[in-house]
């Protein structure tokens, strides 16, 4: 390992001096300084994000902090995703958040803390580093839901997310200290020697890794887990929303790769097993229930779901009879599978807010009719992202759903790739009642779209982006499968 370069932790401190420079504005300009803080935010992320994408293409692995925290290429280039997600999140909030007086930076400011507690996330090579990027993330999260104070869907959508969040911190937590009490180490590489020695009592780890994997499936969503999605994305204001549905479900992705791959992957054959259990009800509850929701904000909760199982579908696709030899296709399915789910994410939920004006909120499916004659624009972009979301070709949402297929088809789970193709068939009923209700009804709000020229601007690129990977993936798809192979312990 070569020696590690302190330069290789720079995109990471510009977050977070970033964070402070924001923090010192905000306190001691004002309202009059929101702007500044606005700016600061996003520049600093945009260029850490570039930063980090070009640290992705680095092979090497750099350990820092006593080998708690790691920068190898799958970090970095997740970290580019969730800090590119956060800056594109605050544009396609910015006037939403000025119509309804939220435009203050307590808003910006805890999404930067969740930013950096994803990073942590993402890096860390210990469980307790692990654990405290999680409880940051969160942390921050649960305040960002609550601060419409006076809005008793938010605070509600709040409590509920910090009551159930709480209580799946409390398993990670339970599962972390019976891995510990079996290996007796907490960074991953021991945890990881430890199991693999074949010493250890397996009853222990099997109960820690149950645990570990209850952890896993809240963060991201995944059913039985599940039951604060679809209130936390319709009581919270949209931009806080975009907030809690984007960074972290890649975040909770690579979170998931650094418990289960780094340190836990002699003990596939259990965890796949339980993964197997989430992915199916998390593609049939998600797809099946998305069908009935009137409300277009939770019916992309019950679409986040189900995506959430096709995640899940790469995970459970590594290890096949004991052998490794398609652990990084299945792994790098599912990480761009991720990437995807954001890219298409922050675009269906900048359409919704786009659509929203000062005491209006774009929610309800009818809010949709004849969007075409409105925006024949936007009505397109929004058709791009709900194919991409169905799997319809030419959409890059086709060919990630193709690729996880592929892998579960691989790894010899036949009928968990049909299954997830029958349930797809149910989802893409929601999303192309959308498609139907902008291009074939007539509009029943005439009132123009507004939104800053950079916002808009943006949501055109965010559409032709998931067009233009949908007709050339090959670039990306290998980026992650080199990604994952520098970084798989293989």
């Amino acid at each position: 390992m070569p020696n590690a370069p302190m330069t290789a932790l720079l995109p990471d401190a510009l977050v977070m001096a970033a964070t402070v420079v924001a923090w010192l504005n905000d306190t001691f300009t004002g309202p009059s300084g929101r702007k500044t803080t606005y700016f600061i935010a996003f520049l600093s992320t945009l260029v850490a994000g570039i930063w980090f994408a070009v640290n992705a293409f680095d092979p090497h692995v750099y350990y820092f902090f006593s080998r708690m925290y790691v920068v190898d290429a799958f970090a970095s280039a997740m970290k580019a995703v969730v800090s590119l997600g956060y800056a594109v999140s605050i544009v396609y909030s910015r006037q939403y958040l000025e119509d309804r007086d939220m435009f203050r930076g307590e808003f910006f400011l805890l999404g930067m803390f969740s930013l950096l507690g994803q990073l942590v996330m993402i890096s860390g090579n210990n469980f307790l580093t692990l654990y405290l990027g999680l409880e940051l993330m969160s942390l921050s999260l649960y305040a960002v839901i609550a601060l419409r104070r006076n809005n008793g869907s938010s605070n509600e959508a709040a409590m509920k997310y910090y009551v159930l969040g709480a209580l799946a911190s409390g398993f990670l937590l339970y599962g972390i200290s019976m891995l510990y009490g079996a290996t007796g180490a907490l960074e991953l590489d021991e945890v990881l020697k430890a199991v693999a020695s074949g010493h250890i009592n397996d009853i222990v780890l099997l109960f820690g890794v149950v645990f570990v994997v209850a952890g896993v499936a809240f963060k991201m969503g995944a059913v039985p887990f599940h039951m604060w999605v679809p209130d936390v994305y319709q009581g919270a204001p949209t931009a806080m929303t975009l907030l809690t549905g984007g960074g972290p479900k890649v975040a909770a992705f690579a979170w998931a790769v650094r418990f289960l791959v780094m340190g836990l992957l002699p003990l596939a054959v259990d965890w796949q097993e339980m993964l197997i259990i989430l992915a199916a009800l998390s593609m049939i509850v998600g797809n099946i229930t998305g069908i009935v929701q009137r409300n277009v904000k939770r019916m992309l909760a019950y679409s986040a779901i189900s995506n959430m199982g096709f995640v899940l579908l790469g995970l459970l696709a590594g290890i096949v009879d004991g052998k490794a030899g398609g652990a990084a296709s299945a792994y790098s399915s599912a990480m761009f599978y991720s990437i995807i789910y954001l890219v298409t994410t922050l675009g269906a939920f900048g359409i919704v807010m786009l659509l929203a004006r000062r005491d209006f909120e774009a929610e309800t499916l009818d809010d949709f009719k004849g969007l075409n004659q409105r925006s024949p624009v936007f009505a397109f972009v929004m058709m791009l992202m709900m194919f991409s979301l169905a799997g319809i070709p030419p959409t890059v949402g086709f060919y990630a759903k193709l690729a996880v297929l592929e892998a579960t088809m691989n790894a010899g789970l036949t009928w968990l790739a049909i299954l997830a193709v029958v349930t797809s068939l149910f989802g893409a009923f929601y999303y192309l009642r959308i498609v139907k209700l902008m291009y074939f009804d007539a509009p029943s709000d005439t009132a123009p779209i507004g939104g800053h020229a950079f916002n808009r601007a943006l949501l055109t690129v965010n559409g032709a982006a998931v067009l233009v990977l949908g007709i050339i993936p090959g670039p990306l798809m290998s980026l992650c499968l080199q990604a994952v192979a520098h970084t798989l312990p293989l």
